[in-house]
C-alpha cells in the first residue's frame, strides 16, 4: 500500500487554485489592484492554471491506484485470479 505523491499534490493544487480562481474572479473589476501587472489579473489566470493542473495530477493518481490495487481487482480479472 504505497501513497502515490499524485493525489495529495493534486489536491492541493485543487485547494490552493479554486482559492485563487475564486478571489481574481471577485476582483476582477477592481482596477488598483492589477496596477502592477499591466491590467492582468493574474489570479484568476494563473488559479485556473494551478486548478488544471491539480485536477490532471489527482485524476491521473486515482486512475493509476485504481488499475495497480491487488486487493480489490477490476470486476472482470476477479475469475481465476487466487487471493491472498
Amino acid at each position: 500500500m504505497g501513497l502515490d505523491i499524485r493525489i495529495p499534490l493534486g489536491l492541493i493544487f485543487l485547494l490552493i487554485g479554486g482559492l485563487m480562481s475564486i478571489y481574481g474572479f471577485i476582483t476582477r473589476h477592481t482596477a488598483d489592484i492589477y496596477e502592477k501587472s499591466m491590467g492582468i489579473n493574474l489570479n484568476l489566470t494563473w488559479g485556473l492554471l494551478m486548478f488544471l493542473f491539480g485536477a490532471v495530477m489527482y485524476f491521473v493518481g486515482r486512475r493509476q491506484k485504481w488499475q495497480d490495487d491487488p486487493v480489490n481487482p477490476r470486476p472482470w480479472e476477479q475469475g481465476d485470479r487466487p487471493r491472498h
